[in-house]
């Protein structure tokens, strides 16, 4: 005898049929998602869409199109000109908006858009971009968007290098980044000596001679890596400086004093870069007092370090010996 037939239950009937329609319209969704933003890549005008909306979120899309442009497939929008055009007034509308970027939840997110959006002209290869970041770069009251737009402007003059272009007024954008050099804010200046490194020119290299001096490590070193990049060498003492900075003890789980470590790691591993430049750019080997620190290094504890030292270490011996006269 087989058991009487039940008619399912309501619960059955959900386990069985809604339970599953969920299920599938996440996955739907989460697939027309991640297709929506593959295709954002590829449509200029998606972005300008996006940005153009007055919704807290926008600031990822600036994000997204700042990331695009520095990846492999970039190379399209780097050159597009009204898309740089559409950008510039985004940012000049939303400066303009009266939108506080201050301090609160609506003046960080005008901030952070203002950034991002900074990010993304700067990856551009036209000249067109410079004209909002020199304006931001000279708004003394939003420092934290006038770093971004500092260094910003030395991606775009790299980008315009190697596109063999240049910037339409050289003198304006020397001028903006002279001025945040001077400016009250610590982070502002670190980022207008690093770019003052990468544009060179007799203003730029007075002013990084000046910073060598600066109260603040970054900016001193930011000024002796640009020096160096321009072949002066006034940044010796300076370099000499990050070199011989301590290795700190950096116990597992304290993550305060592994970030010092690390930021040890990545001032050494530049100043090293920046005494390859130098080299390079002289074709003279460094101090002896720089270069035993150098030697030195190459028994670092960290691996990057050791590397970066070695591979100085190995230049100024061939330097060396190319200076030195036969059978001397």
């Amino acid at each position: 005898m087989l058991p009487p037939v039940e008619p399912p239950s309501a619960a059955f009937l959900v386990q069985l049929f809604v339970v599953p329609a969920i299920i599938v319209s996440i996955i739907v969704f989460v697939w027309l998602a991640f297709h929506w933003l593959a295709q954002l890549g590829n449509d200029p005008e998606a972005y300008v869409r996006t940005l153009r909306r007055a919704n807290e979120g926008r600031w990822q899309a600036a994000l997204n199109l700042a990331n695009d442009l520095r990846g492999p497939g970039g190379g399209t929008l780097k050159n597009d000109t009204r898309l740089a055009g559409e950008l510039t007034s985004i940012l000049r509308d939303e400066v303009g908006s009266g939108r506080p970027r201050g301090g609160g939840h609506t003046g960080e997110q005008s901030r952070t858009l203002c950034g991002y959006l900074c990010r993304a002209l700067g990856e551009f290869a036209v000249p067109e971009a410079a004209d909002p970041l020199i304006e931001r770069a000279r708004d003394g009251d939003d420092p934290q968007t006038a770093r971004t737009a500092v260094e910003a402007l030395a991606v775009l003059s790299a980008n315009l290098a190697a596109a063999d272009r240049s910037f339409a007024d050289p003198a304006a954008v020397r001028s903006a980044v002279l001025q945040a050099a001077a400016a009250d804010d610590h982070g502002l200046r670190s980022a207008a000596a690093y770019t003052l490194g990468v544009l060179g020119g007799d203003a730029a290299l007075e002013r990084l001679e000046a910073l060598l001096e600066d109260a603040a490590e970054d900016v001193r070193f930011n000024a002796a890596v640009g020096l160096a990049r321009q072949g002066s060498d006034a940044s010796w003492d300076t370099l000499s400086e990050m070199l011989a900075l301590p290795d700190p003890p950096a116990p597992k789980g304290d993550e305060a004093a592994q970030a010092t470590r690390y930021r040890r790691v990545l001032i050494v591993v530049n100043a090293l870069k920046a005494i390859g430049l130098l080299m390079d750019e002289s074709a003279q080997a460094p101090p002896d007092g720089v270069a035993a620190l150098v030697a030195s290094l190459g028994q670092d504890a960290v691996g990057d370090v050791r590397a970066a030292a070695n591979a100085v270490a190995g230049k100024i011996s061939r330097l060396s010996s190319r200076s030195t006269p036969a059978g001397g």
